[in-house]
């Protein structure tokens, strides 16, 4: 494919997005600490162009330092103009530099995972002068389009005329030809379309959506408060979070968050604050916003600015489908959680499959779990023909988005400390009355099930993401023969499998509340821990790490009366240590590869460099997995 020169239209007011825009142009109004024009431009720079031209006019010389610091800056021509051209005008102003070649144009204000390059080829392959790129999308469902794919129309409102509508998403591929349809000064693209139409050229259209087949590529238009705040927070959830917090900021332990929130660059956090469903602009200062009739703390629904508060719409900011239910939840499972209102009170929907093996007996679990007083969240109701049950809501906030917010190494180890609680109830009291919760009596984490880990971790990390050709691989199984051997003879108690931090809802006030636990099995109690402490998903300093060990011990001890083996434990922690990190390095390659959800791959190094440790303790037993291990 020969290069092209792409073309961003930049110039904009930003009036429906006052008072922000004041302060910022709305393309560096930031989406988690990158401006919108910088993900525009990322989106570009994997196509093959030559050179990117950005027009400019409202707050010009701002963007102007943002283009001058910008890695691409020695790609990037800039287009000011005195007066706003319209969209027209400011690509004929641009016609010298757009007339090398094929060109593509992209709105600054556009977020989106649209595959441009399928675009490219379609308009190659069309014989189009201009193809436009749309979707279905009704509240702007605004082109008519024909048979052929061409456009023939503007529909102005409702219709309930039999044609085919669609959304322009302000992203097109011209020739340089189109620039002839084009006056000098102010225009607009969209009669440029229609003129070129009528002189005998073809303005096509490529639906994005085509070949999606289970979803749609993401897409929004930051166009407004509410539309910006959806961006952000949709951003958030396609990258696996529901926090984002800029490293910037120093500290915020006082802040309860909750719900969806994003905090950007150089903001002070004052006082104890309650921030839930917001985003926090570059230079607020939060604490600034209340009136004498509001509670002080509490921020709901809102974007905080320098000096500003903009109240927002629930329904328009979080994802809600047809029947009202906002989907929530971040992790690897194929089950559906939804947030829904009964009886005035936000509970959970859970979603299974039909054939789902594990709906009866988590709902088994759940009640020997309460009956335990371990903290899972309350059962309000179950169908189990249909595979549904509504829970008590634990909120949006896991340990591992709780983490996120910068804190005191006590706060962190206090917390630690009530999950490590929670864990030890498990392994003791729980475990002591198994008998009375027979789904669970006969579930065994044995050999099959260390093997399976460990060829999982063969086939979805070694081989499938790092192309790892295993030559001495009946050497490999012998040595993991004999780990899962040894794992297996330890004592076993019943443990959650996966206890790490996303599995730990932190609510309001710091209540936990413990999640995913349908996988739990009777197997070696150092699995659990090993799973919280050496959590790929937050890294704990090493002294925290043994104190917090040591805790767990002692309380082990105490419950046991002294009997408790601290050796056997030790011995057991490093082998459920290898297992884990090797289960958990297999599942971030399939959820990736496989399930699509590549923001997976972002843990990665940290599994890898803690499998990495716990390969040095036993290379003298297993040195062809410690070598394999090495060479990743």
């Amino acid at each position: 494919m020969n290069k092209i020169n792409v073309f961003i239209l930049a110039a904009g007011l930003g009036e429906r997005l006052r008072p922000i825009t004041n302060h910022i142009p709305k393309p560096l109004i930031p989406a988690l600490g990158k401006p919108i024009i910088e993900r525009v431009l990322d989106k570009i720079s994997a196509l093959p162009f030559n050179r990117i031209g950005i027009n400019l006019h409202y707050k010009k010389e701002v963007i102007e330092e943002w283009v001058r610091r910008c890695p691409l800056n020695d790609k990037i021509v800039l287009f000011p103009e005195e007066n706003i051209l319209g969209t027209g005008g400011a690509l004929k102003n641009a016609q010298d530099f757009l007339q090398e070649g094929t060109f593509l144009v992209h709105n600054s204000d556009i977020l989106s995972d649209i595959d441009l390059t399928g675009l490219l080829e379609h308009h190659h392959a069309s014989n189009n002068l201009v193809t436009l790129a749309v979707h279905d999308y009704p509240k702007f469902n605004s082109l008519i389009v024909d048979e052929n794919g061409s456009l023939s129309g503007i529909a102005r409102g409702q219709s309930t005329d039999d044609v085919r509508r669609w959304a322009f998403t302000g992203i097109a591929v011209c020739e340089p030809a189109f620039l002839d349809f084009l006056p000098e000064g102010v225009s607009s693209v969209v009669d440029a379309w229609f003129k070129a139409g009528a002189g005998g050229n073809k303005i096509g259209t490529f639906d994005v959506c085509s070949g999606w087949v289970d979803s749609r590529p993401y897409w929004s238009d930051i166009g407004s408060p509410d539309a910006y705040a959806a961006a952000a927070f949709e951003l958030l959830r396609r990258e696996g979070e529901t926090v984002y917090i800029h490293p910037s900021i120093g500290r915020c332990a006082d802040t309860d968050i909750q719900g969806h929130v994003v905090i950007e660059e150089g903001c002070t956090l004052g006082g104890r604050i309650s921030l839930k469903n917001c985003i926090v602009l570059p230079g607020s200062d939060v604490g600034k916003y209340s009136t004498p009739l509001q509670d002080a703390s509490l921020y709901e629904n809102c974007i905080l600015g320098p000096g500003f508060k903009i109240d927002l719409s629930r329904s328009e900011i979080l994802s809600f489908d047809k029947d009202k239910r906002q989907l929530i939840g971040t992790g690897g499972s194929d089950r559906k959680y939804y947030r829904i209102q009964r009886d005035n009170k936000s509970v959970v929907l859970m979603q299974c499959k039909v054939d789902d093996p594990d709906f009866e007996r988590q709902i088994e679990y759940i009640r020997y779990f309460l009956k335990h007083s371990v903290p899972v969240p309350e059962l309000i109701e179950a169908d189990i023909g249909k595979k549904n049950a509504l829970f008590e809501d634990a909120g949006d906030i896991s340990l591992y988005s709780w983490l996120k917010c910068p804190r005191g190494r006590m706060e962190i180890e206090n917390i630690y400390k009530q999950v490590l609680n929670i864990i030890v109830l498990i392994h003791t009291e729980v475990t002591d009355d198994i008998s009375s919760c027979p789904l669970l009596n006969g579930r065994i984490f044995d050999y099959d099930h260390f093997r399976w880990e460990t060829d999982y971790f063969i086939k979805r990390f070694a081989e499938d993401v790092r192309n790892i050709n295993i030559s001495n691989r009946s050497v490999l199984d012998a040595e993991l023969h004999k780990l899962a051997v040894k794992a297996d003879a330890v004592p076993k108690s019943v443990i959650h499998r996966d206890f790490q931090s996303q599995n730990i809802m932190v609510m309001k006030g710091q209540e936990l509340r413990l999640i995913d636990y349908q996988g739990a099995r009777l197997g070696p109690p150092a699995y659990d821990v090993a799973s919280l402490l050496w959590d790929p998903y937050y890294h704990l300093e090493d002294r925290m790490r043994a104190r917090l060990l040591d805790h767990y011990m002692d309380k082990m001890k105490a419950y046991y009366s002294g009997k408790f083996d601290e050796n056997i434990f030790k011995s057991s922690l490093v082998l459920c240590r290898l297992q884990r990190h090797m289960q958990a390095l297999g599942a971030y390659g399939f959820l990736s590869l496989v399930k699509g959800k590549r923001y997976f791959q972002r843990h990665v190094p940290e599994g890898l460099r803690l499998l990495k440790d716990d390969a040095c303790y036993v290379k003298d037993d297993y040195p062809e997995l410690y070598g394999l291990i090495m060479g990743l």
